[in-house]
Protein backbone atom coordinates (compact mmCIF):
# COMPACT_ATOMS: atom_id res chain seq x y z
CA UNK A 1 0.00 0.00 0.00
CA UNK A 2 1.32 3.47 -0.86
CA UNK A 3 1.92 6.21 1.69
CA UNK A 4 -0.93 8.12 0.10
CA UNK A 5 -3.28 5.20 0.70
CA UNK A 6 -2.12 4.84 4.28
CA UNK A 7 -2.85 8.46 5.15
CA UNK A 8 -5.88 9.10 2.94
CA UNK A 9 -8.56 11.12 4.74
CA UNK A 10 -11.76 9.10 5.04
CA UNK A 11 -14.99 9.75 6.97
CA UNK A 12 -14.23 6.84 9.30
CA UNK A 13 -10.78 8.23 10.13
CA UNK A 14 -12.13 11.72 10.74
CA UNK A 15 -14.84 10.24 12.97
CA UNK A 16 -12.29 8.22 14.92
CA UNK A 17 -10.07 11.28 15.31
CA UNK A 18 -12.92 13.40 16.67
CA UNK A 19 -13.99 10.62 19.02
CA UNK A 20 -10.43 10.43 20.32
CA UNK A 21 -10.32 14.19 20.84
CA UNK A 22 -13.66 14.28 22.63
CA UNK A 23 -12.88 11.38 24.96
CA UNK A 24 -9.40 12.61 25.90
CA UNK A 25 -10.58 16.04 27.04
CA UNK A 26 -11.02 16.49 30.78
CA UNK A 27 -13.99 18.80 30.15
CA UNK A 28 -15.83 15.96 28.41
CA UNK A 29 -15.65 13.63 31.40
CA UNK A 30 -16.48 16.43 33.79
CA UNK A 31 -19.52 17.41 31.72
CA UNK A 32 -20.80 13.86 31.24
CA UNK A 33 -20.13 13.03 34.88
CA UNK A 34 -22.02 16.11 36.05
CA UNK A 35 -24.92 15.11 33.81
CA UNK A 36 -25.24 11.77 35.60
CA UNK A 37 -24.70 13.21 39.08
CA UNK A 38 -27.17 16.07 38.63
CA UNK A 39 -29.83 13.89 37.02
CA UNK A 40 -29.55 11.21 39.69
CA UNK A 41 -29.09 13.59 42.63
CA UNK A 42 -31.95 15.89 41.68
CA UNK A 43 -34.29 12.99 40.91
CA UNK A 44 -33.65 11.27 44.24
CA UNK A 45 -33.89 14.53 46.17
CA UNK A 46 -37.22 15.44 44.57
CA UNK A 47 -38.62 11.96 45.12
CA UNK A 48 -37.42 11.74 48.72
CA UNK A 49 -38.91 15.13 49.62
CA UNK A 50 -42.25 14.49 47.90
CA UNK A 51 -45.13 14.41 50.39
CA UNK A 52 -48.20 14.48 48.14
CA UNK A 53 -51.44 16.32 48.50
CA UNK A 54 -50.13 19.52 46.91
CA UNK A 55 -49.75 21.01 43.46
CA UNK A 56 -46.98 18.53 42.68
CA UNK A 57 -49.61 15.83 42.15
CA UNK A 58 -50.46 17.36 38.78
CA UNK A 59 -46.88 17.28 37.45
CA UNK A 60 -46.02 14.49 35.03
CA UNK A 61 -44.13 11.80 36.95
CA UNK A 62 -41.25 11.52 34.47
CA UNK A 63 -40.86 15.28 34.28
CA UNK A 64 -40.80 15.57 38.08
CA UNK A 65 -38.11 12.92 38.47
CA UNK A 66 -36.01 14.36 35.63
CA UNK A 67 -36.06 17.96 36.83
CA UNK A 68 -32.27 17.74 36.82
CA UNK A 69 -32.43 18.20 33.05
CA UNK A 70 -32.58 21.94 33.74
CA UNK A 71 -28.94 21.67 34.74
CA UNK A 72 -28.22 19.31 31.86
CA UNK A 73 -29.26 22.03 29.40
CA UNK A 74 -26.32 24.09 30.59
CA UNK A 75 -23.86 21.22 31.07
CA UNK A 76 -24.35 19.54 27.68
CA UNK A 77 -24.76 22.93 26.02
CA UNK A 78 -21.44 24.11 27.43
CA UNK A 79 -19.79 20.87 26.33
CA UNK A 80 -21.20 21.35 22.84
CA UNK A 81 -19.89 24.91 22.59
CA UNK A 82 -16.47 23.84 23.90
CA UNK A 83 -16.26 21.08 21.29
CA UNK A 84 -16.10 23.64 18.47
CA UNK A 85 -15.45 27.11 19.90
CA UNK A 86 -12.83 25.67 22.25
CA UNK A 87 -10.67 24.64 19.29
CA UNK A 88 -10.86 28.16 17.88
CA UNK A 89 -9.84 29.70 21.20
CA UNK A 90 -6.77 27.45 21.48
CA UNK A 91 -5.85 27.62 17.79
CA UNK A 92 -6.06 23.82 17.44
CA UNK A 93 -8.64 24.30 14.71
CA UNK A 94 -5.86 25.23 12.26
CA UNK A 95 -4.19 21.84 12.69
CA UNK A 96 -7.56 20.10 12.38
CA UNK A 97 -8.47 21.85 9.14
CA UNK A 98 -4.99 21.32 7.73
CA UNK A 99 -5.45 17.59 8.26
CA UNK A 100 -8.98 17.69 6.80
CA UNK A 101 -8.99 20.44 4.13
CA UNK A 102 -12.61 19.77 3.09
CA UNK A 103 -13.65 20.98 6.59
CA UNK A 104 -17.25 19.75 6.62
CA UNK A 105 -16.39 16.15 7.61
CA UNK A 106 -14.92 17.62 10.78
CA UNK A 107 -18.20 19.34 11.67
CA UNK A 108 -20.30 16.25 10.92
CA UNK A 109 -17.95 14.04 12.92
CA UNK A 110 -17.93 16.37 15.92
CA UNK A 111 -21.73 16.43 15.85
CA UNK A 112 -21.98 12.64 15.57
CA UNK A 113 -19.62 11.82 18.43
CA UNK A 114 -21.14 14.42 20.74
CA UNK A 115 -24.69 13.23 19.95
CA UNK A 116 -23.66 9.63 20.65
CA UNK A 117 -21.88 10.44 23.91
CA UNK A 118 -24.64 12.76 25.11
CA UNK A 119 -27.48 10.39 24.24
CA UNK A 120 -25.91 7.32 25.87
CA UNK A 121 -24.97 9.26 29.00
CA UNK A 122 -28.40 10.84 29.50
CA UNK A 123 -30.20 7.60 28.62
CA UNK A 124 -28.18 5.68 31.21
CA UNK A 125 -28.77 8.37 33.84
CA UNK A 126 -32.52 8.39 33.11
CA UNK A 127 -32.98 4.61 33.34
CA UNK A 128 -30.99 4.49 36.59
CA UNK A 129 -32.67 7.51 38.17
CA UNK A 130 -36.30 6.65 37.45
CA UNK A 131 -36.53 3.25 39.21
CA UNK A 132 -34.39 4.45 42.12
CA UNK A 133 -36.61 7.50 42.59
CA UNK A 134 -39.67 5.26 42.53
CA UNK A 135 -38.49 3.57 45.73
CA UNK A 136 -39.50 6.81 47.50
CA UNK A 137 -42.79 7.18 45.64
CA UNK A 138 -44.51 3.88 46.46
CA UNK A 139 -48.22 4.35 47.27
CA UNK A 140 -48.18 7.98 46.12
CA UNK A 141 -49.81 9.72 43.17
CA UNK A 142 -46.48 9.43 41.34
CA UNK A 143 -45.97 5.69 41.77
CA UNK A 144 -45.09 4.32 38.34
CA UNK A 145 -42.96 1.71 36.58
CA UNK A 146 -40.98 1.53 33.37
CA UNK A 147 -43.74 -0.55 31.81
CA UNK A 148 -46.44 2.10 32.33
CA UNK A 149 -47.68 3.78 29.13
CA UNK A 150 -45.35 6.52 27.92
CA UNK A 151 -42.74 6.18 30.69
CA UNK A 152 -39.95 4.37 28.82
CA UNK A 153 -40.67 6.42 25.71
CA UNK A 154 -40.32 9.67 27.71
CA UNK A 155 -37.00 8.55 29.20
CA UNK A 156 -35.68 7.79 25.70
CA UNK A 157 -37.03 10.91 23.99
CA UNK A 158 -35.71 13.10 26.81
CA UNK A 159 -32.23 11.69 26.13
CA UNK A 160 -32.66 12.23 22.39
CA UNK A 161 -33.83 15.81 22.88
CA UNK A 162 -30.94 16.70 25.18
CA UNK A 163 -28.43 15.09 22.81
CA UNK A 164 -29.83 17.20 19.96
CA UNK A 165 -29.59 20.25 22.20
CA UNK A 166 -25.90 19.53 22.73
CA UNK A 167 -25.37 19.34 18.96
CA UNK A 168 -27.27 22.61 18.51
CA UNK A 169 -24.86 24.18 21.01
CA UNK A 170 -21.95 22.70 19.04
CA UNK A 171 -23.27 24.45 15.92
CA UNK A 172 -23.56 27.74 17.80
CA UNK A 173 -19.96 27.36 18.99
CA UNK A 174 -18.83 26.77 15.41
CA UNK A 175 -20.71 29.84 14.16
CA UNK A 176 -19.70 32.23 16.94
CA UNK A 177 -16.16 30.87 17.59
CA UNK A 178 -16.27 32.13 21.17
CA UNK A 179 -17.05 30.03 24.23
CA UNK A 180 -18.68 32.82 26.31
CA UNK A 181 -20.68 34.14 23.35
CA UNK A 182 -21.78 30.63 22.36
CA UNK A 183 -22.97 29.80 25.88
CA UNK A 184 -24.75 33.15 26.12
CA UNK A 185 -26.51 32.55 22.80
CA UNK A 186 -27.57 29.07 23.92
CA UNK A 187 -29.01 30.33 27.20
CA UNK A 188 -30.82 33.14 25.40
CA UNK A 189 -32.28 30.76 22.83
CA UNK A 190 -33.26 27.95 25.18
CA UNK A 191 -34.15 29.68 28.45
CA UNK A 192 -34.88 33.36 27.98
CA UNK A 193 -36.48 33.82 24.55
CA UNK A 194 -39.17 31.12 24.99
CA UNK A 195 -40.31 32.84 28.20
CA UNK A 196 -40.43 36.30 26.63
CA UNK A 197 -42.18 35.44 23.35
CA UNK A 198 -45.53 34.44 24.96
CA UNK A 199 -45.75 37.95 26.41
CA UNK A 200 -46.37 39.28 22.91
CA UNK A 201 -50.10 39.56 22.11
CA UNK A 202 -50.03 37.23 19.10
CA UNK A 203 -51.28 33.63 19.15
CA UNK A 204 -48.89 32.57 16.40
CA UNK A 205 -45.92 33.74 18.49
CA UNK A 206 -47.22 31.84 21.50
CA UNK A 207 -47.62 28.69 19.40
CA UNK A 208 -44.12 29.08 17.95
CA UNK A 209 -42.61 29.46 21.44
CA UNK A 210 -43.85 25.97 22.32
CA UNK A 211 -41.53 24.54 19.71
CA UNK A 212 -38.37 26.28 20.90
CA UNK A 213 -35.67 23.83 22.11
CA UNK A 214 -36.29 23.94 25.87
CA UNK A 215 -40.06 23.68 25.45
CA UNK A 216 -39.66 20.84 22.96
CA UNK A 217 -37.42 18.91 25.37
CA UNK A 218 -39.96 19.49 28.14
CA UNK A 219 -42.69 18.03 25.93
CA UNK A 220 -40.46 15.04 25.19
CA UNK A 221 -40.13 14.42 28.94
CA UNK A 222 -43.86 13.96 29.52
CA UNK A 223 -45.17 10.41 29.66
CA UNK A 224 -48.63 11.88 29.03
CA UNK A 225 -48.58 15.06 26.90
CA UNK A 226 -50.68 17.90 28.33
CA UNK A 227 -53.33 19.89 26.40
CA UNK A 228 -51.73 22.58 24.26
CA UNK A 229 -48.36 20.84 24.38
CA UNK A 230 -46.69 19.46 21.21
CA UNK A 231 -46.97 15.71 20.79
CA UNK A 232 -43.73 13.74 21.31
CA UNK A 233 -43.43 13.29 17.54
CA UNK A 234 -43.90 17.01 16.86
CA UNK A 235 -41.50 17.98 19.65
CA UNK A 236 -38.82 15.61 18.37
CA UNK A 237 -39.30 16.97 14.86
CA UNK A 238 -38.92 20.53 16.21
CA UNK A 239 -35.66 19.64 17.95
CA UNK A 240 -34.38 17.89 14.84
CA UNK A 241 -35.18 20.90 12.65
CA UNK A 242 -33.57 23.34 15.10
CA UNK A 243 -30.42 21.23 15.21
CA UNK A 244 -30.29 20.53 11.47
CA UNK A 245 -30.85 24.20 10.64
CA UNK A 246 -28.11 25.29 13.05
CA UNK A 247 -25.68 22.72 11.64
CA UNK A 248 -26.48 23.78 8.07
CA UNK A 249 -25.75 27.42 8.88
CA UNK A 250 -22.57 26.44 10.73
CA UNK A 251 -21.49 24.39 7.69
CA UNK A 252 -22.13 27.32 5.35
CA UNK A 253 -20.08 29.68 7.49
CA UNK A 254 -17.31 27.11 7.94
CA UNK A 255 -16.86 26.81 4.18
CA UNK A 256 -16.86 30.57 3.59
CA UNK A 257 -14.66 31.75 6.43
CA UNK A 258 -10.95 31.61 6.95
CA UNK A 259 -9.91 29.24 9.73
Amino acid sequence: MTATGLHRVTPARVLRSEWHKLTTLRSTWIGLGLTVVLTLGTGLLVAASYEGGGGDDDIDTVLMILLGMQFTYVVLGTLGVLTTAGEHSTGQIRATMTAVPRRLPVLWSKAAVLACAGFLTVLTANFVTFPLAQTFLTDTAHAASLTDPGVARALVTNAAGLALLGVLALALGSMLRSVPTGIGALIGLTMILPELLPLLPYDVVDDAARHFPAKAVEALTHATPQPGMPTPGAALLSMTLWTAGSLALAALLLRRRDV
